[in-house]
Formats: structure tokens, C-alpha cells, sequence
């Protein structure tokens, strides 16, 4: 099946860091682009990330410039967001999404089932 399946997330301390994972199936990830999202209660939900793989761009939102940073792996057709310096105000669910091959064409019709990242001491 085309699907998106994640991992990585968890309870992490203030100033700790995680790497999350997207892995895709049925489907290779090179005439895509890949979207990391995030939604935390009450919060309306934020592009954090994006990658394409067709041309090689990558964005951030304001709010994880220099903490964050997307990358993909095209022999194990994942897709990465390794977060460093965790923040209290970075917990949310985190989803990844496909979309059709290049960043700012936001049609990301296909979504991981998000994954918690939590941050306490």
C-alpha cells in the first residue's frame, strides 16, 4: 500500500534532541516533495519543514530555523527531521505528508499517522 509510516518521536528534556522518521511505501519518494507539520492543542497546525526531491530545496518556518533540519535518504526511501535544542513551546503531534514534487505546492494529499514529541524536565 502507499502509505507513510513514522517513528522517532518521544519524551525528550529542554535543550534535548530527537530525530523522526518517514518512511515511505509502495511509492519512491524521488518525484515528490515531503512536508513536516506540526499540531499542538489549541494551535492551529504549522508547516515546520519541507524537501523535495526534485529539486533539492528545503524550508523551515521561522520558528525552528537553525534547531531543525530535514534530509532524505533516497536508498532507504525515508525521509528525516532531526530537532535539536527542544523547546517547551515545540511539543505537538508531528505528521509528515506527500506532495506532488516541490515545496510551496501545498497539495499534501497523503499523511503519516503523526507521531507525539513531548518536552519536560
Amino acid at each position: 500500500q502507499v502509505q507513510l509510516v513514522q517513528s522517532g518521536g518521544g519524551l525528550v528534556q529542554p535543550g534535548g534532541s530527537l530525530r523522526l522518521s518517514c518512511a515511505a511505501s509502495g511509492f519512491t519518494l524521488g518525484g515528490y516533495n515531503i512536508g513536516w507539520f506540526r499540531q499542538a492543542p489549541g494551535k492551529e497546525r504549522e508547516e515546520v519543514s519541507c524537501i523535495s526531491f526534485r529539486d533539492g530545496t528545503t524550508t523551515y518556518a521561522d520558528s525552528v530555523k537553525g534547531r531543525f533540519t530535514v534530509s532524505g535518504d533516497n536508498a532507504e526511501n525515508t525521509v528525516y527531521l532531526q530537532m535539536n535544542a527542544l523547546q517547551p513551546e515545540d511539543p505537538a503531534v508531528y505528521y509528515c505528508a506527500r506532495s506532488w514534487g516541490y515545496c510551496g505546492e501545498d497539495d499534501y494529499g497523503k499523511w503519516g499517522q503523526g507521531t507525539q514529541v513531548t518536552v519536560s524536565s
